[in-house]
């Protein structure tokens, strides 16, 4: 399989999937049968073919000399941290929630806070395997006949394919991140900060490197940056897998040190700060709750329950409680422009905290189905909550004002939740004419999913 070092059963496997794909009715597009999801769009559940995909669960290979890993589409990364860190080695960018997967993180988006140095995950991707709506599996490389495709893969969603084998970039690791929580008064003063860290990859006169950068917002006047570096230091370890809660340690303590796994992981437990909303950081409820329950997969499926038989809406209309509409998105806009995303964002939604991330594109290769520019530094904005609505708002209209805001912003905005865009302004965004000569090249008759279809109206 175009130099896939996987083992014999890969290529069972693939010839098994294609099969599925081939024997499933042409009118009714398939869905992975996939244990988890890290969507927001929350689809009605399958009635039509799901294509079992387990066999590409896996790590298959990991080189510790050449730094590269080979990687099943629908293996998550915790699977794949686990097997990395071993060898001293880990992804170059690891999502935030260990049930991602690497399919899923290069099919739409993923970032954390490695980002300001390297990039997004798509950008250490040397090759891959793509099951394509015509039922072929293709490699697709920077210099080979399916270029085209390796270059519009990332956003695609699974309109175009699904990659089912990736060869990532590793780098080296240290056992240990020792943090330092910066604290800032506005907006302003932080996105000069990102600006100037984000250019040396150092702060103030300190020599130590920074590794990581990302951001935790808990009001107007409450900003913070968290630094990282890798050290080899023996110095004691902070744990909050269980009763300590990481986002609270941001605002209590100036410096910190996780081991790496700990580190790469810090969000999970938590799912940011959402699990509150749960009653998982209770004071009662915490001792109570499994540890083997703070995961944010397990938060997530509730979430999709909830969702699912509409729990909370039948409780506020019970209690007259004000009307909600949920606003669970991530963005990126220009450093420069932060301040000014920032202050809409305080005085018409209101949600906190809000993290922050800084981003930018590895060198001048870009990715046209998520256009950022070459040389920006952007930050990315993620909030998830709910807010109430006003008397004369109807549900969507203060996500479509954020689009709106974005965009004039010269940022963009990432597709795993509600998105509002008309279908014209969907496709001027994301380079809807490039998508479709892919569509055309490897999806023929329409197997998979149209792609505003899918990300935007949801089906």
């Amino acid at each position: 399989m175009g130099g896939s070092r996987a083992s014999s059963t890969y290529g069972d496997a693939v010839r098994d999937l294609r099969q599925q794909l081939a024997s499933a009715p042409s009118d009714a597009p398939p869905r992975l049968a996939k244990r988890t999801s890290n969507l927001f769009r929350f689809r009605e559940p399958p009635t039509g073919p799901t294509l079992d995909v387990s066999a590409f669960s896996r790590v298959f290979n990991v080189d510790p000399d050449a730094r590269t890993a080979d990687v099943g589409g629908m293996t998550t990364y915790e699977d794949l941290v686990d097997a990395t860190l071993p060898h001293g080695l880990m992804p170059l960018v690891v999502p935030q929630l260990k049930t991602i997967t690497l399919g899923g993180a290069v099919a739409g988006l993923g970032i954390e806070s490695t980002s300001f140095r390297n990039g997004l995950p798509h950008e250490s991707v040397l090759e891959m395997d793509v099951l394509t709506g015509d039922g072929e599996v293709v490699l697709a490389r920077p210099d080979n006949e399916h270029s085209d495709l390796f270059f519009g893969f990332p956003n695609s969603y699974g309109t175009l394919g699904y990659a089912v084998r990736l060869r990532i970039e590793l780098e080296p690791v240290r056992p240990t991140v020792a943090l330092r929580h910066l604290r800032f008064a506005n907006a302003a003063e932080c996105a000069e900060a990102i600006a100037e860290i984000s250019k040396r990859h150092a702060h103030g006169d300190d020599a130590a490197p920074v590794d990581f950068i990302d951001g935790t917002v808990f009001g107007p006047d409450e900003y913070y940056l968290t630094l990282g570096r890798f050290t080899d230091d023996d110095v004691p370890h902070s744990d909050y897998t269980g009763t300590r809660i990481y986002y609270r340690s941001i605002h209590e303590r100036t410096t910190d040190a996780l081991s790496v796994r700990d580190y790469l992981w810090r969000w999970d437990t938590d799912w940011f700060w959402c699990s509150r909303a749960l009653g998982a950081q209770h004071p009662l409820i915490r001792p109570l709750w499994p540890k083997r329950y703070l995961r944010s997969d397990v938060y997530r499926r509730i979430v999709a329950l909830d969702r699912r038989y509409r729990l909370s809406d039948r409780l506020r209309a019970l209690t007259r409680s004000p009307r909600q509409e949920p606003v669970i998105q991530d963005i990126e806009v220009p450093v420069d422009r932060l301040a000014e995303f920032m202050e809409f964002f305080h005085r018409e939604v209101g949600i906190t905290p809000i993290w922050l991330c800084p981003l930018r594109l590895r060198g001048t290769r870009t990715w046209p189905l998520y256009p950022l520019e070459p040389d920006t530094l952007y930050v990315n904005v993620g909030f998830w909550s709910a807010v109430d609505l006003r008397d004369d708002e109807r549900v969507g209209d203060r996500n479509a004002e954020i689009e709106r805001v974005v965009t004039a912003l010269d940022g963009h905005k990432s597709l795993y939740s509600t998105s509002f865009y008309s279908e014209d302004e969907f496709r001027k965004l994301y380079n809807g004419a490039e998508h479709d000569q892919l569509k055309r090249r490897y999806d023929r008759d329409g197997r998979l999913p149209g792609w505003y279809d899918k990300c935007v109206r949801g089906r």
